[in-house]
């Protein structure tokens, strides 16, 4: 079972740790951003839209937002432009912390229906499986990405969530 403190800490994470890579993308150029690095979504810029546009669609699937309007084998182009990506990300990012501020104290439970484009079916699993999905595949999309941030020469803060600043955890 999970719990609210969960999912609160998870969206905090996740905030702090996209600014963290964005950050060290920023300092690289449009053509290492771009550059294919052999990943499964090709570049830093790709790995990272892909990973916005999963974003939306999970929480669309939750009625927190809309759906992006194109298929997975696009989401890799989904948001184009870098600086568009970047403010994109903050306010996604914001929206998920207020989002997971809205459930209720203790634990979460129920069951989330929807249909998976990629498996082209009805799917149901229980919120204690797809809510730590949620943010199980975001660190892993931006462990790809740190990987690639750092092969490029970008620098990155700390990853691991007990050295996540303080003042950025859920208030109790």
């Amino acid at each position: 079972m999970i719990s609210n403190d969960f999912l609160r800490m998870m969206s905090r994470y996740n905030r702090w740790q996209n600014a963290e890579i964005y950050a060290a993308a920023a300092v690289l150029t449009e053509e290492e951003r771009r550059a294919d690095r052999g990943a499964f979504w090709q570049s830093i810029h790709g790995t990272l839209s892909h990973l916005y546009w999963a974003d939306r669609l999970w929480l669309s699937r939750f009625d927190v937002t809309e759906a992006p309007n194109v298929p997975q084998k696009s989401s890799a182009t989904f948001v184009a432009a870098w600086p568009t990506l970047q403010r994109e990300r903050r306010a996604l990012d914001d929206l998920m912390v207020a989002w997971t501020d809205r459930f209720e104290e203790g634990p979460v439970d129920g069951v989330l229906k929807w249909f998976s484009g990629s498996l082209g079916r009805e799917v149901e699993a229980p919120l204690s499986v797809v809510l730590p999905h949620f943010f199980n595949h975001q660190t892993h999309h931006r462990g790809q990405a740190h990987a690639m941030v750092t092969a490029a020469g970008g620098r990155t803060g700390d990853t691991d969530l007990f050295l996540m600043p303080p003042d950025m955890w859920p208030d109790r």
